[in-house]
């Protein structure tokens, strides 16, 4: 399943996303979009991320790999932990939201990778699991990055906490998705 989102539909994730980390802060109630149920699209079970950067910089980013929730519902609770709940940083201040830049990603279900040579750099995630470890990195992150298969393979493996090359193991399971980007300002 692709999702193929509307300018509207994009808009109110980005609204609420906003709004879930504003009320955390102000501590107060969310006062979501009453839009999103009308828009059957955000109301379908999807996996996503949401990725805050401050001023160009990782500022926050979590995700869920697999959701039965609706995908505003995933939206809103994972801004909420990209914002809050990500080992890497402090919560987040009031002073930096509007410093912020959100990013969503919302994705495709995952598909095992017969064929790691057949990875579309920019258009494929990876997600690999191999000997209770895992890691992923999401499609736009090779291209930030400057790599090209060798190197996106190579670090996924390095993500996970495994040898480069480490894809390949006969006991490893590479998995791709997509994902629909949305990019806003906070």
């Amino acid at each position: 399943m692709k999702l193929s989102l509307t300018p509207d539909e994009r808009r109110i994730l980005l609204e609420d996303a906003h709004e879930s980390i504003a009320s955390k802060i102000e501590n107060r109630q969310p006062e979501y979009s009453t839009e999103a149920a009308d828009k059957p699209a955000l109301q379908t079970a999807c996996s996503a991320f949401v990725s805050l950067h401050k001023q160009g910089n990782l500022r926050g980013c979590i995700g869920r790999m697999a959701s039965n929730l609706p995908l505003i519902e995933t939206v809103r609770t994972m801004a909420r932990e990209a914002a809050f709940g990500d080992p890497r940083f402090p919560p987040m201040q009031k002073s930096e939201l509007e410093l912020c830049d959100i990013e969503i990603s919302a994705l495709s279900p995952m598909e095992i990778c017969p064929d790691p040579q057949k990875v579309e750099v920019g258009v494929h995630g990876l997600y690999l699991i191999r000997g209770g470890r895992s890691g992923v990195l999401l499609p736009q992150v090779p291209v930030e990055q400057g790599w090209n298969l060798k190197e996106y393979l190579d670090y996924i493996c390095l993500k996970a906490g495994l040898p480069q090359d480490s894809y390949n193991a006969p006991d490893a399971t590479l998995y791709t998705f997509t994902a629909e980007i949305i990019n806003g300002k906070s």
